[in-house]
C-alpha cells in the first residue's frame, strides 16, 4: 500500500481483476473439471481425467466468453485511455517501491 506522506492525492487504479458474472461463472465450471479430473485420478479412470482435465475447462472459457459477449463481464474504465491507465499503474507501483 502508498504511503501517502507528501501531501498529494494517491491515485487508485481499478482495473475490475474479473468480478464479473461471466467470470465466476467460467471459474466455476474449470473449477468442477479439476474436482472430477481429481476424483478420476483416484479411480484410475482415465479417459474420465482427460474429459475432465481438458474438455471442462475448454467449455468454461467457451461460456465465459459468451456471456461477457452477452454483456455480463466487466465494463472497460471509462474516461481513460489505455496509456494514462499504465501510467497511474506505473506511478502507483514506484511509490510502493519507494514507501517500503
Amino acid at each position: 500500500m502508498a504511503n501517502n506522506q507528501g501531501g498529494g492525492s494517491a491515485h487508485t487504479v481499478h482495473h475490475g481483476h474479473g468480478n464479473s458474472p461471466a467470470a465466476w461463472t467460467a471459474v466455476a465450471i474449470i473449477l468442477v473439471g479439476s474436482v472430477i479430473a481429481g476424483v478420476a485420478v483416484v479411480l484410475a479412470t482415465w479417459w474420465l481425467f482427460f474429459v475432465a482435465a481438458i474438455g471442462i475447462p475448454i467449455i468454461g472459457l467457451i461460456v465465459g466468453k459468451i456471456m461477457v459477449g452477452m454483456g455480463l463481464g466487466n465494463t472497460p474504465v471509462q474516461g481513460h485511455s489505455r496509456a494514462e491507465l499504465d501510467a497511474a499503474a506505473a506511478k502507483t507501483s514506484q511509490e510502493s517501491v519507494e514507501a517500503s
